[in-house]
């Protein structure tokens, strides 16, 4: 019992447990507003259970904290509440810190600390579920079972330290840095646990430091914004190099259109999904050797660019448009309807034109064929080889016609 001055108790409480006002204030905050938002994430995918663990782990520890500085004494909270608070908090703090390890205990594949694992949480969580209805029906209250409390914390935190160490010994182990963090925490609750029974069963402590345990699970939530901020960051870095990867996997390199692999994937793709309609186009550009024999590749690649942009504005939004090598490319359209078909060969012509009137000595014509059909009725790969071949009779006609040179 301390005595003080009534005007001066609470800021001598407050100057007092500055660290552990600001601690408990923090983890509290933190806690509530991160569980907050892993519940609702939570809805959708388990896997951030660990982080949903760590809030409730810091909500408990900051409660705890408060209470046991007498911080909240200075809301004129009863103090007969406060000391319930501080039991209830220091009752629910194992738990989350032991189903958050759950992950890292099976990583270690190892049989025996597997079964105590599960022995240990079954007897906090019966431990806790007696102690909070005993207290309730005013038979048992918490003081008389802090005791064993304290033992159940204590074969917990032996229980971490051993398995956290196993876990940083292990060779194949990417998160030290982290892991390191746990078991500072760990090492901080056992300081505050030694201080506070020595003080309760002996009389006096030796440590003057107060609110460690706050100390190390700030330090650890620090650490665990700096690794999630990390992980984010490689796996952005791994998702944008698997999506350059796919993109050159699938991407012609000149005109930027798709290539021949994801044109025959694409069509697969339809044909086994709900897609009612499609239509097939093939194309062939005219002239395109004799464009690289007089003026050079260069003047050639300028062709094919232009070709692929010309029929990328035609048929681009209808479907997908493919460059399938060489000269020739294909448009995959999700439509079967025969009106807008021709509207769009139609459309075809008008941008080969303007496009030969906006490059000088262009001379851009093409080739082309195509085929509608549907599930029912065709398969799509006949109809690409259908179009294909229409596409070459009508590549014979402009020869005959004098439109096209040969290649």
């Amino acid at each position: 019992i301390r005595i003080y001055d009534w005007k001066d108790a609470y800021r001598v409480i407050m100057t007092e447990n500055r660290i552990p006002l600001f601690l408990g204030s923090f983890l509290i905050i933190f806690g509530l507003v991160t569980g907050i938002i892993t519940i609702i994430i939570l809805a959708v995918s388990a896997k951030f259970l660990k982080i949903f663990c760590v809030s409730m782990f810091s909500i408990c520890m900051g409660l705890w904290t408060l209470c046991y500085y007498d911080v909240v004494l200075i809301f004129s909270i009863p103090l007969y509440s406060v000391s319930l608070l501080e039991y209830i908090s220091l009752y629910l703090l194992p738990i989350p810190m032991t189903v958050y390890m759950y992950s890292i205990v099976t990583s270690l594949k190892n049989k025996v600390l597997n079964i105590l694992y599960w022995f240990l949480l079954s007897i906090q969580l019966i431990f806790i579920t007696v102690s909070m209805a005993l207290h309730t029906m005013d038979i048992v209250h918490f003081a008389a079972t802090l005791k064993y409390m304290h033992i159940i914390i204590i074969c917990s935190l032996v229980y971490f330290f051993m398995v956290l160490v196993m876990k940083l010994r292990a060779k194949k182990n990417k998160n030290k840095f982290f892991l390191a963090g746990m078991l500072f925490i760990i090492i901080c609750i056992a300081y505050d646990l030694a201080g506070y029974c020595m003080n309760r069963y002996l009389g006096y402590s030796p440590f003057k430091l107060k609110g460690v345990s706050s100390i190390g699970v700030t330090a650890f939530v620090f650490i665990l914004i700096i690794a999630f901020y990390m992980d984010m960051t490689k796996k952005a870095m791994q998702e944008t190099e698997r999506n350059s990867l796919l993109k050159s996997a699938y991407t012609d390199e000149l005109t930027q259109l798709h290539n021949r692999r994801y044109c025959k994937e694409f069509m697969q793709k339809i044909d086994k999904g709900s897609t009612k309609g499609y239509t097939v186009f093939c194309f062939d550009l005219n002239n395109l050797k004799i464009m690289n024999d007089t003026y050079g590749h260069a003047r050639g690649d300028m062709l094919i660019q232009s070709a692929a942009e010309v029929i990328n504005k035609t048929f681009g939004s209808y479907g997908i448009v493919a460059r399938m090598g060489g000269d020739e490319f294909a448009a995959v359209l999700e439509t079967s309807d025969e009106s807008q078909v021709i509207g769009l060969a139609g459309n075809l012509h008008k941008n080969i034109n303007k496009k030969n009137t906006e490059i000088e000595n262009l001379n851009m014509s093409m080739a082309y064929g195509y085929a509608c059909g549907s599930q029912n009725e065709h398969d799509i790969e006949k109809l690409y080889q259908l179009a294909d071949n229409r596409m070459y009779e009508h590549k014979e006609k402009m020869k005959k016609a004098g439109l096209a040179a040969i290649r």
